[in-house]
């Protein structure tokens, strides 16, 4: 009993302390940890301040991507696509309006579709024109987005395609200006509008993909009402509040900043924090989540964080990182990328090679040459795996998983044993009654009522679970009077003129009274489990007995059968007497029980698992758990709803769910799949196409032009982008169920 009630002291401590923390944590400490994949300070800073986060998003929907396209965060193509949308859709409609005459006064469409133009002095210049205002309008920024690549000898897609259309408009100027024969200009074009095309749809997906941080964002109102001094209220903007201000937060209101409720009563929707869709009651001292939404009642609150100090901005931190870093998969499509490169110019100088030895130098090896380098434009896979990252992320989120590392959330598929603490994870960290047996003459709402009624007064750790109890089953509480306290042996009041006592064995002793037979069984089996037990004494007789113990979380068992389902084992690590920890065990199906271990050794367990060869995810409450969540392959640390910077952990459960540990197995092995399939699908498609490109089918005359090469790697790219939001469907039946 001492034991596990120094535990839970030690954890609610602990747990006072974190959230403190977490809500004074200085904003350089917490980018000094996140690494060189960290943001920055200036995207940082968007996420920190919604207003100027909403103003940020707004100018992004109308900036020229042309302007900025030379600086080097473009060469990450693949995973900052923020503000493209807008520029990419507007270049394809005006490079679309452009081509029309190009493709109009081609001989080439012309002999294809049966029909002629009348030529006129200049005629022949037109497709020459339009096509040299297209390159620059829409090409140019593929060959911005080059520079980067070639600059840090890096080459990926954006080189690919500048290869591909400046070879094409190279060679179709000199064919103009030094009469070589006809161009293939409407290739060229035909190229650029479905590179943009192809774009535009990338940057929609991935915005769509990425919007967890815009709607979070969305979530913090504008302006708060502020109570002044004299009792009014008054609008002022969130970014003016300060801590210990008070605002009334009315009916269906957002809650503006975290804070303490001073007055009032309500229920507030915190799913878009928790992904608990139940709202949840709160009443004076209950603390609520800026962003969440308030129901029917009133509420004052006094601010105790704003602005980047908020869970909110905690969590959005978190997205945004996650989102920015990068797991061993997509370095592998990073790479795949740039191998792609030198395979395209090898098959590019082979395919020249063969076809001028074939039929000598003309414009048709051009053609093969151009061909091959559309084809093995690595756009899809660019976006095989940023796409997945960003709905993986944004799905986390919704459902109450902050996923601060990518690296540990893909490992998480490959965990075969998870690690959970005692006190706080599995249990709720708090004393509840969890047995109780009375005589015949009683039965268990009137013994409960009778016995809270009595320990109505007392702030004890098994009197407050008793009158928890109570209050859960919704019992009348019947009057008492005398109420006194026995010193070190338990309380005694009157009730119905007798005297009536709640104690101990102690208690018993003092009055020499002897339980009957079956609450002496039900004494012996709760003491097995070392669990407390307090009796209620009525006309000098026993009448009922409780047995109060930390309580079991009642989504743990589930937990447990659901991980074991997925074939991972379960152990729990705890400082508590091992009669506790077997019980508890025993109760819930654990496999390993790692009792009596000190904060300091819980990392030593972990090492132990490890030596097996097993896989270990560790999932603790961020304090004394730190060492063994470092430990771990995969760390994940409960948040407990507002405690988001746990930086001993690469996950971060808000909520503090077992279940939660297996939405995140589940995602993770449907993430990774889906990674792998987007990767199949890009490389797949180039693995075929490329040898139809260099024209290895011409002797049955199936050659694949430039402008069609560009349209299949288009599809293919679109292909990557459905089959990405496909996750949505595929996954999220095994993360909300």
């Amino acid at each position: 009993m001492s034991e596990s009630q120094h535990k839970h002291d030690e954890h609610v401590s602990h747990k006072k302390n974190n959230e403190m923390q977490s809500h004074t944590m200085d904003h350089s400490m917490h980018k000094e940890h996140m690494g060189h994949n960290a943001p920055d300070n200036s995207m940082h800073e968007m996420h920190m301040d919604h207003t100027q986060h909403k103003k940020e998003m707004a100018s992004n929907e109308h900036m020229d991507h042309a302007s900025h396209a030379g600086h080097d965060e473009h060469a990450g193509h693949g995973t900052d696509h923020t503000g493209h949308e807008q520029m990419f859709r507007t270049r394809f409609w005006g490079s679309l309006l452009l081509s029309i005459p190009v493709l109009v006064f081609s001989s080439t469409l012309q002999n294809w579709l049966g029909f002629s133009i009348p030529e006129f002095t200049g005629s022949s210049w037109i497709p020459f024109i339009f096509s040299l205002v297209i390159f620059a309008y829409g090409g140019i920024p593929f060959i911005n987005m080059a520079k980067p690549e070639v600059r840090n000898r890096e080459p990926g897609m954006m080189t690919l395609i500048s290869l591909a259309i400046s070879v094409a408009l190279i060679y179709s100027v000199a064919a103009q200006l030094f009469g070589l024969g006809e161009g293939f200009f409407w290739e060229l074009v035909t190229l650029i509008d479905i590179m943009l095309l192809g774009h535009w749809l990338e940057m929609r997906s991935v915005r769509q993909a990425s919007g967890a941080l815009n709607e979070l964002a969305k979530l913090m109102p504008d302006e708060a009402e502020l109570v002044t001094s004299d009792g009014n209220t008054k609008k002022v903007s969130v970014e003016e509040l300060k801590n210990d201000d008070v605002v009334l937060v009315r009916p269906g209101a957002s809650v503006p900043a975290d804070g303490q409720v001073v007055d009032g009563e309500s229920s507030v929707n915190e799913s878009m924090i928790t992904g608990e869709s139940k709202p949840v009651d709160k009443g004076v001292d209950s603390k609520v989540i800026a962003g969440t939404i308030n129901g029917d009642g009133s509420l004052r609150v006094r601010v105790t964080a704003t602005g980047d100090q908020t869970a909110l901005a905690g969590i959005m931190r978190l997205v945004d990182q996650a989102q920015k870093s990068k797991s061993k998969t997509q370095l592998l499509a990073d790479q795949a990328a740039g191998w792609l490169f030198y395979v395209a110019l090898s098959v590019a100088a082979v395919t020249a090679i063969a076809w001028i030895i074939a039929v000598g130098f003309n414009i048709d090896v051009l053609k093969r040459v151009v061909t091959v380098l559309v084809i093995a434009c690595p756009h899809a896979l660019g976006l095989a795996v940023p796409l997945v990252v960003a709905i993986t992320t944004s799905m986390g989120a919704r459902n109450g998983i902050l996923v601060r590392d990518r690296l540990a959330l893909e490992a998480a598929r490959n965990i075969n044993v998870v690690v959970f603490d005692k006190t706080g994870t599995l249990t709720e960290g708090k004393f509840g009654v969890v047995g109780i047996a009375t005589t015949k003459d009683w039965d268990e709402n009137s013994a409960l009522a009778l016995t809270s009624a009595i320990e109505g007064d007392s702030e004890h750790l098994i009197a407050r679970a008793i009158r928890e109890a109570s209050n859960d089953r919704k019992v009348d509480l019947p009057s008492i009077s005398n109420f006194s306290a026995i010193k070190g042996r338990g309380v005694q009041a009157t009730y119905d003129g007798k005297s009536v006592y709640v104690g101990g064995p102690r208690l018993l002793e003092i009055l020499n009274v002897l339980p009957s037979e079956n609450l002496m069984s039900f004494a012996d089996e709760a003491g097995k489990k070392s669990q407390s037990v307090v009796y209620l004494v009525a006309d000098n007789e026993v009448v009922a007995a409780f047995a109060v113990a930390d309580k079991i979380r009642s989504e743990s068992k589930q937990a447990v059968k659901r991980l074991h389902d997925m074939g991972v084992e379960v152990a729990m690590l705890t400082g508590d007497s091992r009669p506790v920890a077997e019980a508890v065990a025993s109760e819930l199906g654990i496999d390993h029980v790692f009792a009596e271990v000190l904060p300091e050794h819980k990392d030593l367990r972990i090492s132990e698992l490890q030596k097996q060869g097993k896989q270990v995810a560790m999932v603790g409450d961020g304090v004394n758990d730190a060492p063994a969540l470092t430990r771990a392959d995969v760390g994940i640390a409960i948040g407990g709803g507002t405690d988001v910077a746990i930086e001993s952990a690469g996950l971060i459960l808000v909520k503090s769910n077992p279940l939660d540990v297996v939405k995140i197995i589940a995602l993770s092995r449907a993430s990774y799949n889906k990674m792998i399939q987007n990767l199949w699908w890009a490389a797949g498609y180039n693995i075929i196409a490329l040898p139809l490109a260099a024209g290895i089918l011409a002797p049955w005359d199936i050659l694949l032009s430039p402008a069609f090469g560009a349209v299949l790697m288009s599809l293919s790219t679109i292909v990557v982008a459905i089959n990405a939001q496909l996750l949505r469907r595929t996954s999220l039946s095994f993360v909300t169920q």
